[in-house]
């Protein structure tokens, strides 16, 4: 496992000026440091430390990481440390099989009811992720390129999905972390442009062959070898 060191594990946590942070504001930010890869899978997450980084009490850093454990982002223990999940090749395949199977489905749902509105939003996001990627900020494209995929369950407008993938979305994260091939790269935020094409359109079936396509890229950076 690895030991979270607050200074140099995460980024600036509170800013000149800035209030008292609650736990919605200091859940995103974690959130964040998950998607962005800046906490390697395993990290310990000691209540104390977290506390005195975000300079609230252990009682607000407890309500954070519960809401990371129902996720199942952080495994949390009685009288353990609480850390972030490490999954073993199995879990992985796991993970990656729950998220195509919700996916697949949202990404129907999305074509048949995106709104010009949305779609604007969704062709913004993935113009950061794409700037991000040619500055070679990999891992803040890493974090768009997620927020891409729950920006679609938002447009599906199916809640409970949308919930199930806000989980996966992170644990895929960790994930590539762990297990993705030196070297291997794709530009994720081209098939991206391409779903959103598929979707403005209202084409289900294109949007559906189009995500199925970039899962199979993305679970084919992955070495996931049982020990």
């Amino acid at each position: 496992m690895t030991a979270l060191a607050p200074s140099t594990r995460l980024p600036p946590l509170i800013h000149h000026g800035e209030g008292r942070l609650g736990a919605d504001q200091i859940y995103p930010r974690l959130f964040d440091a998950i998607l962005e890869q800046r906490l390697p899978p395993g990290s310990a997450l000691p209540e104390q430390a977290l506390g005195r980084a975000f300079g609230v009490s252990r009682t607000v850093i407890r309500r954070v990481l519960g809401r990371l454990a129902d996720q199942q982002v952080v495994v949390q223990r009685p009288s353990h440390t609480a850390h972030l999940a490490a999954p073993d090749p199995q879990q992985a395949r796991q993970v990656l099989s729950a998220r195509r199977l919700a996916e697949t489905t949202l990404i129907g749902l999305a074509a048949q009811r995106a709104r010009p509105a949305q779609v604007r939003q969704l062709r913004q996001l993935v113009e950061r992720e794409r700037l991000h990627h040619e500055r070679g900020e990999r891992c803040t494209a890493i974090r768009l390129g997620g927020e891409f995929h729950l920006k679609l369950a938002q447009v599906a407008n199916n809640a409970p999905l949308e919930r199930f993938l806000n989980g996966l979305v992170p644990m895929t994260s960790l994930i590539i972390a762990r297990y993705e091939t030196p070297c291997c790269e794709h530009c994720a935020w081209q098939e991206h442009a391409a779903i959103i094409d598929a979707v403005e359109a209202g084409d289900a079936s294109a949007a559906l062959a189009l995500m199925h396509q970039h899962l199979d890229h993305l679970e084919g950076k992955l070495e996931l070898r049982d020990s």
